[in-house]
């Protein structure tokens, strides 16, 4: 099981670049100035068994953290381990935003009939279209745009547009034989009508036409939207995550 949380974990790694990236022991230390979401901005322990001067290593991380005006946040994955967890329960940490890994295999995945279509290359465009259906502050635009340009698979960038109005959007990373979806998103207007399931669908087809066999996203636990379209198309559970941080960063 932790060979396959290993395996997704660098593919969102890969997938969804920080701007800086320290390593203590097997902590990573993922920084990023232009962006505050927490997958960029977190301690992400990946051996159970690395417990080692944990107070002295929080404390390091803590000074990066401060440095980059970012709250103190571990994402603890099942690759953080029960010695880690206790620790920081022991120290009064909050728990907060479990999320989902899935998994769909390729194989399984009705993608005959879904719509070909071709990514969007004028990055600037699709960055624009995703803040607005995602209904995200524009001021993120310079570090979503340095995000997307610092990835190294393969990435497509899909928006189905009616006229000049986005109505949904996403980012399929095509790594060797992994599809992941990120920042999937409908407009608030253009709900209920299927137009995130289509667009989902004819990213998974452009995946699945470059060699990927498998997808995998990461979906909020609360979102049950979400988790009712992708347990829909078939994907399943395959482990959670969930953030920590020290009393007084909540």
């Amino acid at each position: 099981m932790l060979a396959i949380v290993r395996r997704y974990e660098a593919a969102g790694f890969r997938a969804w670049p920080a701007a800086a990236v320290h390593y203590d022991g097997t902590w990573v230390v993922r920084l990023t100035a232009g962006h505050p979401a927490k997958r960029l901005n977190s301690v992400n322990p990946l051996d159970p068994g690395d417990t080692q001067h944990m107070a002295d290593r929080i404390g390091r991380a803590s000074r990066r953290f401060d440095a980059y005006g970012r709250p103190l946040t571990f994402r603890m994955s099942p690759l953080s381990g029960p010695d880690l967890a206790s620790h920081l329960d022991k120290e009064g940490w909050s728990r907060f935003d479990e999320s989902l890994v899935m998994r769909l295999p390729l194989a399984d995945a009705q993608l005959d009939a879904a719509m070909d279509q071709i990514p969007l290359k004028d990055i600037s465009r699709f960055i624009g279209a995703s803040l607005k259906v995602s209904g995200s502050d524009v001021s993120l635009r310079p570090g979503l745009s340095e995000i997307i340009g610092a990835i190294q698979p393969e990435a497509g960038l899909f928006a189905l547009e009616d006229g000049a109005e986005a109505l949904a959007t996403l980012i399929c990373v095509h790594d060797g034989d992994l599809a992941g979806l990120f920042e999937v998103a409908t407009d608030k207007s253009a709900r209920n009508k299927g137009h995130g399931r289509n667009l989902i669908l004819s990213a998974l087809k452009w995946a699945r036409l470059r060699g990927a066999r498998e997808a995998w996203l990461q979906v909020e636990a609360g979102n049950m939207p979400a988790l009712a379209l992708y347990r829909s198309l078939g994907f399943e559970e395959v482990y959670r995550y969930h953030y920590r941080r020290p009393p007084g960063h909540e």
